[in-house]
């Protein structure tokens, strides 16, 4: 009998660990992986960036990838050689198709004028709230009329009795995935505002793809914004290093070169159907000024005028 009674609590002991363990898995910070750039065109690194990001975020212990975005800018940025946005978000849908993470957002690149990265994040925060509120499993009961809503009251309260309350679920995270060329453009004059850097870094913060020996972490050292919310910006190393760049790809394709298993195949198809890049692709926006650098062009031109 005795025997039995100590196997009864040693079960209840392994069920209390497990609870334990269930607990500490629900309690992971939910991260949501946003990509933002001229994606002209997606290539397979881009696609490794989240991969690899993901394996290290979910490595942490402390937080979950539940998604990523891929978020292509839209025409009104005015890079030199940026064909339209309609093809470039058809060609990231056709790269994420088999991916059951990674997906596509047309919010930014719809935008009729140039938007800054910070609103970007926080339009995907904010949604991510709002449907957060929205699954919140509180309020239906007080829309009963009447005795259906007594015995709705009295069957939560009884419930309430038997087990608490489910802690509201707390809403994911966004966080801004980038390579390192990202991370170092912060340092190029006037391209971003320093309130928005502390904005990115400080509010949502980085995770930033970089090169064994690169320079990424003396560069968070000589910024004082970087350095201050550096506990925001997670480096990871890229061990098998993938050196294919948009520009690359976009030069091979004015050569008549192959760029196979350097982007999607079904990227690589519709490219060839479109006959997107070519000398002339190139060439659009030459002259114009970058949308980032025209805000301070702009500010000046008023400043001289007042």
């Amino acid at each position: 009998m005795g025997h039995n009674h100590k196997g009864g609590i040693r079960l209840f002991h392994l069920d209390q660990q497990l609870q334990v363990l269930n607990m500490e898995n629900s309690e992971k910070t939910e991260v949501v992986l946003l990509a933002c750039g001229s994606f002209n065109p997606v290539t397979n690194m881009h696609l490794r960036l989240f991969e690899l990001a993901r394996d290290y975020v979910n490595r942490t212990g402390k937080y979950k990838v539940i998604k990523g975005i891929i978020s292509p800018v839209g025409d009104a940025y005015k890079k030199k050689g940026l064909i339209s946005a309609h093809h470039r978000v058809v060609m990231a849908q056709l790269a994420t198709k088999n991916s059951s993470w990674v997906e596509v957002d047309t919010w930014e690149s719809l935008q009729k004028e140039w938007m800054e990265t910070a609103k970007v994040l926080r339009h995907h925060q904010e949604k991510l709230e709002a449907s957060s509120c929205d699954h919140q499993p509180d309020s239906p009961v007080l829309e009963m009329p009447g005795r259906k809503r007594k015995w709705a009251e009295h069957r939560s309260e009884f419930s309430q009795e038997r087990s608490p309350e489910p802690k509201r679920k707390a809403v994911p995270k966004v966080k801004l995935l980038c390579g390192a060329d990202l991370l170092e453009s912060f340092g190029v004059p006037n391209l971003w505002k320093s309130e928005d850097i502390a904005k990115i870094v400080g509010d949502y913060g980085l995770i930033c793809i970089t090169r064994a020996g690169s320079d990424a972490q003396k560069f968070i050292y000589e910024s004082d914004v970087l350095w201050q919310h550096q506990a925001n910006i997670h480096l990871v190393n890229e061990w098998i290093t993938n050196d294919i760049s948009s520009t690359k790809i976009r030069r091979a394709l004015r050569r008549g070169q192959s760029i196979r298993y350097l982007v999607p195949d079904l990227v690589q198809e519709y490219i060839e159907k479109h006959n997107l890049y070519s000398s002339e692709s190139e060439e659009r926006n030459v002259g114009v000024i970058l949308a980032p650098l025209q805000r301070y062009v702009v500010d000046t031109n008023s400043n001289t005028t007042a």
